[in-house]
């Protein structure tokens, strides 16, 4: 799989105690009604934490937040209201959780289904609201390693 390019994604969910992760296993499901999902490990945070608000929203980074990708998948980042404080981000107009600055685009989501995807879980969310951000080239991956649109 690691030879499919895919874009990269901070995932995150809460209002008063947000968590967030890097995600690239995302993708829209239907344009009517608007649908997206995403895959979360189950052993995660953030699993449990989508589950208990009942709502995420996905900043789809852009090129030079390689730096924000990688954060989000530290094991090593603090798990506790610390967790964004170094981290430009607002809260999203409908769901309240983060929305990363400098983004490509974001998207929030109501939970609408889950389903078992082995280890993970397959969220999927009906769309409250979009949005674009501040830039137009997004953060890639593929072959293990982070990338941009004609810098392979």
């Amino acid at each position: 799989m690691g030879m499919f390019a895919t874009g990269v994604t901070v995932v995150t969910s809460g209002r008063d105690l947000p968590h967030g992760m890097t995600a690239n296993a995302f993708t829209s499901v239907s344009l009517d009604p608007a649908m997206v999902l995403v895959c979360v490990k189950r052993s995660s945070v953030m699993h449990d934490t989508v589950l208990a608000q009942g709502s995420f929203a996905v900043s789809i980074l852009a090129a030079g937040q390689e730096g924000l990708a990688r954060y989000f998948a530290s094991s090593s980042r603090p798990r506790d209201e610390r967790e964004f404080e170094t981290v430009p981000c607002e809260a999203g107009p409908h769901t309240g959780a983060p929305i990363v600055s400098g983004n490509v685009a974001w998207v929030e989501c109501k939970l609408a289904a889950v389903y078992d995807g082995g280890d993970h879980s397959i969220f999927l969310g009906s769309v409250l609201g979009t949005g674009r951000g501040d830039s137009s080239d997004a953060l890639l991956f593929h072959g293990g390693r982070f990338c941009e649109v004609g810098k392979g």
